[in-house]
This record gives structure tokens, sequence and C-alpha cells, in this order.
């Protein structure tokens, strides 16, 4: 898979690297997002062993620790594989004494699973080696919650951290580096069905059809996203019934607190706020209000959970018994519903990198809907600044392909009478696919080249 991307995740890992004697980094995010791979491009000339953990018995763990240390040629006092935890830190700590050497330990909850001590016997080394070693300890994993756990009050290594780095999926312009080969408007559609996830991009033959790369991906019995969709629910949604039944809850249009509630016959505000801290959910309310706000609704926040779940899943069965290949032209049909939602969060995005640069206005201070009572009213991107939180933009995304500039207008001059605080000269943008008919002066035209360009 070709790297793509990175660069302030790069930049901070670098500037880790360049202090004086830093204690350990900590590297983690979901699955598939790239961790690895960042880690490999960031150690590529430098001194570094890298050990990726598999739940063996430390005794095996250790042996594949002492072959990666003789596969990059660091002379060691012994032949024999490593006897303990101790012996291996205490050595590596030789090999950085006079320059700097990183030590990278992948998926770290795997080794701890069956060497639960090693946390508290990292503090004892950290705690006995200030100053007398160049030895940079990297710990890497996917288990969201065991990586946050190494962080509480109460963990051994709390406090012992000189960078804490969340990988997460690549955002649409970032996405868009990895799918150079597609149209701006295919690779919003790509980004729309996949999301960020540099591996489930990389799979996406951008030679191929739309038809033939969902019947590869997807249309087949044991397809790799078909199965992924399952692995996800598996893995990275907390143990439990609840978690899941809140997720399909939302995938099916349930976006109140209430409706959650009464499709899944359970209290979920708990499993929604953990859902949210994954990044799977997304709480929106409208950006003029706060997120206790009444009006506040969820989502399915990764684009390809939410294109599995509510289109995918339900076909299942029938794909693994064989038909497949008279599924993928129902799938063509849905899309469109799948992606307004969709296209209008990537909007929303790119209004957010130009106001980062200025290009909407000074000192903007949110991004976000807007809605009035019923979901009336609404305008898919407004931004607010200053400590006032004004409205200085507002803008609406179509996913069509080509849409009548003065018609949204209108549309959003309307809407903009009920928007609190929103003067006459507020700015007004419109977004389409491909292209934005008969702009009136002063109006932000954008397309999928802006945003996927």
């Amino acid at each position: 898979m070709r790297f793509a991307n990175r660069t302030a995740e790069l930049a901070a890992l670098r500037r880790w690297w360049a202090k004086e004697r830093p204690r350990p980094a900590l590297v983690w995010g979901r699955r598939r997002a790239g961790k690895t791979a960042l880690l490999r491009e960031f150690g590529r000339d430098l001194r570094a062993i890298f050990h990726t953990g598999a739940g063996r018995a430390p005794a095996g763990e250790l042996v594949e620790l002492t072959r990666q240390v003789h596969a990059v040629g660091l002379a060691r006092l012994s032949d024999r594989p490593y006897r303990d935890w101790d012996e291996a830190l205490d050595e590596l700590a030789m090999f950085a004494a006079h320059e700097p050497l990183l030590v990278v330990f992948d998926e770290f909850p795997e080794i701890a699973a069956t060497s639960p001590e090693l946390p508290g016997i990292l503090r004892a080394f950290l705690d006995r080696t200030p100053g007398r070693t160049q030895l940079r300890l990297l710990l890497c994993g996917s288990a969201v919650r065991h990586m946050e756990a190494l962080q509480e009050h109460r963990a051994p290594l709390y406090g012992r951290f000189d960078l804490t780095l969340t990988v997460h999926p690549f955002t649409p312009s970032e996405a868009a580096l990895m799918l150079q080969g597609l149209r701006p408007t295919d690779r919003a559609l790509v980004y729309g069905l996949l999301g960020g996830m540099p591996l489930y991009l990389s799979w996406w033959d951008q030679d191929g059809s739309l038809q033939e790369n969902l019947r590869e991906l997807i249309c087949r019995p044991a397809a790799p996203l078909l199965m992924e969709g399952q692995l996800v629910l598996a893995t990275e949604v907390e143990r439990g019934e609840l978690p899941s039944a809140v997720l399909h809850a939302i995938a099916a249009g349930r976006t109140r607190h209430s409706e959650v509630k009464d499709l899944v016959r359970a209290e979920p505000s708990r499993t929604l706020d953990r859902l949210i801290e994954l990044r799977l959910v997304e709480r929106l309310a409208p950006v003029t209000e706060t997120e206790r706000s009444r009006r506040r609704i969820y989502r399915v926040a990764d684009n390809f959970l939410a294109f599995y779940l509510k289109l995918v899943e339900p076909f299942r069965p029938e794909i693994e018994r064989g038909l497949g290949e008279s599924i993928v032209a129902a799938l063509v049909e849905a899309l469109d519903d799948h992606m307004g939602a969709r296209w209008e969060a990537a909007f929303r995005d790119h209004i957010r990198r130009l106001a980062a640069t200025a290009e909407i206005g000074d000192q903007v201070v949110a991004v976000g809907p807007f809605w009035t009572n019923s979901g009336e009213n609404e305008i898919d991107a407004v931004a607010l600044a200053g400590r006032r939180r004004r409205p200085i933009f507002a803008g609406e995304a179509k996913w069509a392909k080509v849409v009548s500039g003065p018609r949204i207008v209108a549309d959003l001059h309307r809407k903009i009478t009920v928007l609190p605080g929103a003067a006459d000269d507020i700015a007004l943008g419109v977004c389409a696919r491909e292209q934005v008919r008969d702009i009136p002066d002063g109006v932000r035209a954008i397309t999928a080249a802006d945003i996927f360009g």
C-alpha cells in the first residue's frame, strides 16, 4: 500500500525524536487507520527495531523480539533469547548508550494481554534509567480502550509519555491523495462509501468501474469489505448487544435519543457517549446551540460503517448464497440516498479547511449544520466567528452533478432569516458535484474538484 499524507503526524513524531532523551511515545487509533505504515515511514531512516505483538506467551514474544534485534545487526551479549522483559529492556538501553535507537512495540495490547506486568516493568525501567540511555520507546495499538487505559491516573505509565498521538482516518482532502487515478467526482463517491481508512481506499481498483469494484469488494462470498463490516462490529464496538443495536438503530434513521431508546428498549446514553469517543457515532446539534440542545441528533460518523449497516448488511445472507451479481445493481440504485449526508459532511470539512486559512473570514470558532424545530430551515454548513459566535458564512451542498445557483441562493436567503445573529452581508456558498450554474456574484461555488482535487 502506497504511503500518503500524514504530514502532521510525521512532524509530531520527528519533534518527539529530536528531543533530548524523550520519554516514551504512545500512538493509537482504530484498526486499518494506517498506524503501522506511519511508523514504518517515520522509522525508515532511523536505527529502529519493530516488534509486533501477536498474543504469544511471554517466552514467545521475547523470542520474536530477540529475532528482531538480530535482524538489524545489533551485537548481543548472548545468543540465547531474552529470559524476561527486564533483561530485554536493559540490553536495548545499552544499544542506545551512545546514539538513539527507536524501539516500537506495535499492537502493544496483544503483548500486555499475556504479559500484564509489562506496563509496571516499563515504569520501573524508566525510573531507573533517566539520562542513562538514548532509547526511544514507542507503544502502538488498535485496542482503543486499552490504549486509553494506559494513560489513566492509576495506570503504571500515567504521566510518563512525552507524546500521545491519535491516528484518525483520512479527511476528504487526505483520502483524495490515495485516489489520484479517479476523477474528483468519483473520489467523492468512493470516500462516501469507504470513508478515510487507508487500507479500504487501497483496495479500490481505480481502473475498474463502480460495478466491478462493488462486485469484487462486497458482492461475493467472503469479499473483503463484506467481511470487514462484521469485523468492525466484532472488534471495535464494545462487548454486549447494546452497542451494535444502537448503531443499527441510528443507521436505520432513528437519530434522536428517544427514538434510539425506544428501538433498543434500553437507556443508550453511556453507549452513545462511548461510540462518540470511538468516532463511530457523531452527535450533531445546530451550530448556534450547545451539544446539550434538545434538537441534537446522532448519525453514524464512519462512512463505511454507515454504508455497510444500511445498504450492505441487509443483503449479506443472499450475497453469501450467491446472489451478489444481481445485488450489485440494487446497491448502485441506493447510492444516491446514502451519499447525501456523506457529501454534506465532506462539504463541512472543506469549509473548516477554508476557515483555518481565513479564506471565509477571520476568527472562525465553529462550523456545523443549522436547523430549526422538526428539521426545518436546514443549512448544511454555517460558520460562526468571534467570541459572540456571529454567523459569517452559510452554504448548501447537493449531491447532484449540476445545480441552479440562483434557486439555491434564494432558498438560503429564506433560511437565513431565522439564523440567529445573521447579518445581511453574510457570505454564501453553493456546492454540487460538478457544476453550479449561473452562480450569483459574490457567492462561492464549490465542487468535488475543490473538496477532492
